[in-house]
């Protein structure tokens, strides 16, 4: 009788590797290393011959990148979609995307079972199973987190060593870090103490503010329909725009935030977010689209890029819902063509031009000097129907008092 086959989400950090091994001791089983590449830099091969030697009975490396970027960074850019006004949504939007191919990979190689790294306490179990449920609802989890006797991290580290695991993490350098082409997260040692200040060396991808240059840097994004293409001027693929930007915003100190957030299970986390291209692109959507977007539908648009925030920081990606909200947003963004100059300095990314084709803007009414296509005096009429129920309010409130 065939074994059974358990796919499992491998990245060859401390917690799969440990996963890893304690699956070949729990489960008489074939397990099947999925790594997936979104971007983060990795030596890969590294990895699945690391995935080999711990137990892996068969490993993959995919290759998301290009995908990542198209069907849910864009998306998402497009929204305006960032989470309790902080969080650019980095590692979530990330996590439909590997559950989805480790569903694939299941059904290609016959396996019954997804296991997973996430812990109890955290949002990924929930993105990551609720993407599993609505792909294929017959696959069963496995979530070692949730079951082993393995109470913290360095309990990982006592079984890594005694199981000759390679690992990179140590007692004093214990962070949980999240990586892809977007952003990189840190959580846990030092910053589970709100009070302490995270310390300089958590840098990845940026500089910090002290140490960027004294001068700005000024850049120019293009746009088509929300999307941006184009870097002064010079078209590139969406990873190579995206790289560059993380080049531009990491030399200034741009897009690192320590922040608490509210996690879906019902608690709050900290954690300090490196996302400098992200947000680069970010700022520049939002001033565009002050640019070309009327009053009315800057307002609903503002309501669903929360409301879109949500549901993806909530793991409901693959939902009804989901779909809805993407197709106001592609009408909005019908209009959102045009360029963005953007200046770079000391941990700040502020726009400060736009231009546009499809430009509201009309220098003839805005202007504080003479014109003819404006008359004042209109404005008289307006205001009185416009306040006209605060002055009925008032009135009525009037021959109360003199009763």
């Amino acid at each position: 009788m065939a074994k059974e086959k358990i796919v499992l989400a491998y990245s060859g950090g401390l917690d799969t590797s440990i996963i890893l091994t304690w699956l070949k001791e729990k489960y008489d089983a074939s397990i099947i290393a999925v790594c997936a590449d979104v971007g983060q830099e990795e030596d890969y091969a590294a990895i699945e011959k690391k995935a080999y030697a711990t137990g892996a009975d068969k490993a993959y490396v995919l290759d998301l990148t290009d995908e990542f970027v198209t069907d849910y960074v864009w998306p998402t850019v497009k929204a305006g979609a960032v989470y309790e006004n902080d969080y650019l949504l980095g590692t979530s939007f990330a996590r439909p995307l590997i559950a989805k191919k480790l569903v694939e990979i299941a059904e290609k190689e016959g396996a019954g079972t997804i296991a997973h790294g996430c812990t109890g306490k955290g949002n990924d179990q929930v993105r990551f199973e609720s993407t599993i449920h609505a792909i294929n609802p017959a696959i069963k989890i496995l979530a070692p987190w949730r079951i082993w006797d393995f109470r913290s991290r360095e309990d990982l580290l006592d079984y890594a060593a005694e199981h000759k695991i390679p690992v990179e993490q140590s007692v004093t350098k214990i962070y949980s870090r999240d990586e892809n082409i977007w952003h990189i997260s840190h959580e846990g040692g030092n910053l589970e103490d709100p009070w302490n200040e995270h310390n300089d060396d958590i840098h990845v991808l940026s500089s910090t503010v002290e140490a960027a240059p004294d001068k700005p840097t000024f850049v120019e994004i293009d746009f088509e329909k929300g999307v941006p293409v184009a870097i002064d001027g010079e078209k590139l693929k969406p990873a190579d725009l995206i790289r560059k930007l993380n080049k531009l915003g990491g030399e200034n100190g741009v897009g690192t935030i320590d922040i608490v957030e509210n996690r879906l299970v019902g608690m709050k986390s900290r954690g300090v977010y490196e996302t400098p291209g992200g947000t680069i692109i970010i700022l520049a959507h939002r001033a565009l689209e002050k640019l070309v977007l009327d009053r009315a539908t800057m307002f609903e648009k503002n309501l669903i890029s929360q409301k879109y925030a949500q549901i993806v920081y909530d793991g409901q990606w693959f939902t009804p819902l989901k779909d809805a909200y993407d197709a106001f947003v592609d009408v909005t963004q019908e209009v959102v063509t045009g360029t963005v100059r953007m200046e770079l300095y000391k941990g700040n990314a502020l726009p400060v031009a736009t231009k546009a084709d499809e430009s509201l803007f009309n220098e003839d009414f805005a202007t504080f000097g003479e014109d003819d296509v404006y008359n004042q005096a209109d404005a008289e009429g307006f205001i009185n129907l416009f306040s006209l129920p605060q002055k009925i309010r008032a009135i009525q409130k009037a021959k109360r008092e003199k009763k």
